[in-house]
């Protein structure tokens, strides 16, 4: 991969960091000592490192590696030492961290800009913030809870601490306002294939941005763009994604119990299980996202939805109506006959599978 992107059909302005030859190492100037160190013990994780090689490696005292060991401990790492042996991250480890997803991602995405905090109100207004203030196509922003986490309709997406996977990608592509829909629909099926690959679930859609696995939703996806007045295009994309890995320390909220669900999870055999997620959706999602008017992920996301050939419930405002789902077409609208035999296709709005 070049140092720059701009092979890509669709350009993704990130500048790559440089790359130990041997090792494909990230150097990056601004890592702290126990970001290096957290680096080395996730690379290796499940083997011991001695304090005294990652000190050489990196050029720090012993008490510099000690001191960082403590505070990822105080993180929430499992990190087994032995006297005179040295330091061993553990293979149950499931904490959320840019190390800890760059060994699950592609080598083409392995060097895109990852921001994981504690908490905030919405990685998708932080990252509007931070989309306005210029930062660069690729950044990802990722939070062990939010407070404020949104959903579609001006719903909220509960997000408790360290049950889920809450995630905004910062996008710049070059699409008409009308297509920003291709990311949202790329964006389902990525999620889909990740599930899949990761917990071996079958993971179904329902349009236009819900993943359900076992009849529950287990993840909503909200992508929010910004016109650029002088072009008609986007200006930037915020790409939401929230991801129920975990059933909750609480009951879920009334208004969604009967609805929500997690991925049901062998942890004995499972270990940093979000780390993986969170990997495969990117490199599932920038596989589609580059050449996005292709649209290559159109057939399967109808393959996967559960609406198609069904009876729903269409709501629009105060408008409620009973249709058949025929099908979605190539712009991700869902087809649909009225009852009283007229056709539409539906670019908005929230439809259930209609009840009896």
């Amino acid at each position: 991969m070049s140092k720059s992107c701009t092979d890509y059909k669709t350009k993704i302005n990130i500048k790559l960091k440089n790359k130990d030859d041997k090792k494909g190492k990230i150097k990056r100037k601004d890592m702290t000592v126990k970001e290096d160190v957290l680096r080395i013990l996730e690379n290796r994780r499940g083997a011991i490192v001695s304090g005294t090689e990652m000190a050489t490696e990196l050029s720090v005292s012993r008490n510099a590696i000690w001191k960082a060991i403590q505070s990822l401990e105080s993180d929430g790492y499992v990190i087994n030492a032995g006297t005179n042996k040295g330091y061993c991250l553990s293979k149950e480890n499931d904490v959320v961290s840019a190390q800890g997803i760059r060994r699950y991602l592609k080598q083409d995405y392995g060097n895109f800009p990852i921001e994981v905090i504690k908490k905030v109100t919405s990685t998708n207004e932080r990252l509007k913030l931070r989309a306005g203030e210029g930062a660069e196509e690729g950044l990802i922003l990722i939070a062990e809870e939010q407070s404020e986490g949104k959903g579609r309709r001006g719903r909220n997406f509960y997000s408790p601490h360290g049950t889920g996977i809450y995630m905004s990608i910062l996008l710049r592509p070059q699409l008409k306002m009308e297509k920003a829909i291709y990311i949202t629909t790329a964006a389902a099926v990525a999620v889909a294939k990740a599930i899949e690959s990761v917990t071996e679930q079958k993971a179904y859609i329902k349009w236009v941005n819900d993943i359900f696995c076992n009849d529950k939703k287990v993840c909503g996806i909200l992508t929010e763009a910004s016109l650029d007045v002088e072009s008609g295009g986007l200006a930037y994309a915020v790409l939401g994604i929230g991801i129920n890995t975990h059933r909750p320390n609480t009951e879920f909220p009334k208004e969604i119990q009967n609805t929500a669900g997690y991925l049901y999870i062998n942890e004995e055999k499972d270990f940093d299980i979000r780390n993986k997620l969170i990997a495969e959706v990117i490199n599932n999602f920038m596989q589609y996202y580059v050449p996005i008017e292709k649209k290559a992920f159109m057939q399967e996301y109808r393959e996967r939805s559960f609406l198609i050939g069904k009876t729903i419930t269409y709501y629009s405002g105060k408008e409620e109506r009973t249709a058949f789902a025929k099908d979605v077409d190539d712009e991700a609208r869902l087809l649909v006959r009225y009852e009283d035999g007229s056709e539409d296709a539906l670019n908005s709005g929230e439809v259930t599978l209609h009840r009896n």
